[in-house]
């Protein structure tokens, strides 16, 4: 090989390669880092989703929801069923925090997404206690996840699994409000048992606390069941 043609093939590969990095610095946000008040972005930007159909669709698909808190005996988890209220908003996507002017301080965008989870549980227990503690508003983070499936892998360090997805943070509250508290049962009812419009009387909703979830800060993420490969003769 001449001397020529050793630097052209060196060229070419160092073009290859820096290809290579603009793909996966494009699907990949490896240099995010955590910054105190600020929230951080979602590392394979490939997998998030921001269509606001298609996280109803996870919201839809998921039955289950966890929350977690810390109240002065320690951190707590528990999963629960639950009704949602999801507003997509005109902000700039799914999750996103409100931008900021830094010479006015003006919030920038109209609006951002909000979601509300409803919940309920008996009257007494230990996150009841940690709500009324908190001041009716307590700090949470929440998961949710369906469509899992375990992907086979050829090797050991192969094996992965496909999910759809939703992790946030928000406030817990307990809903004191009547009308309130029949439209969350009402929500609950009909994602859980497919029973829209029901109601409750005031000696039903006496019988069970209702509670809710607020959150201006979720993302939802799709990692999806890779196509089968296809053998060529």
């Amino acid at each position: 090989m001449s001397a020529n043609q050793a630097a052209a093939q060196a060229v070419h590969g160092a073009g290859a390669d820096l290809g290579v990095q603009a793909r996966r610095e494009s699907t990949r946000r490896d240099h995010e880092h955590t910054v105190a008040g600020q929230h951080r972005r979602m590392r394979r930007a490939d997998r998030e989703v921001t269509e606001p159909e298609e996280i109803r669709a996870i919201l839809d698909g998921c039955d289950i929801v966890r929350i977690a808190y810390q109240d002065d005996e320690g951190l707590s988890i528990v999963p629960v069923n639950f009704g949602y209220s999801y507003d997509p908003g005109t902000g700039d996507g799914f999750g996103a925090d409100t931008d900021t002017d830094t010479e006015t301080g003006a919030d920038t965008n109209e609006a951002s997404p909000s979601l509300t989870l409803f919940l309920h549980s008996a009257l007494h227990g230990r996150k009841i206690d940690a709500m009324r503690a908190a001041g009716n508003a307590l700090d949470v983070a929440f998961e949710m996840e369906c469509d899992c499936e375990v992907i086979e892998g050829r090797t050991a360090c192969n094996w992965s699994e496909s999910f759809t997805s939703i992790i946030g943070t928000g406030v817990a509250s307990v809903v004191d409000d009547f009308d309130e508290a029949n439209t969350a049962l009402s929500l609950l009812m009909a994602k859980q048992a497919h029973m829209p419009d029901v109601r409750f009387t005031e000696r039903q909703l006496a019988t069970v606390t209702v509670w809710k979830v607020t959150s201006a800060h979720f993302t939802a993420k799709n990692h999806p069941k890779p196509a089968p490969h296809r053998r060529t003769a």
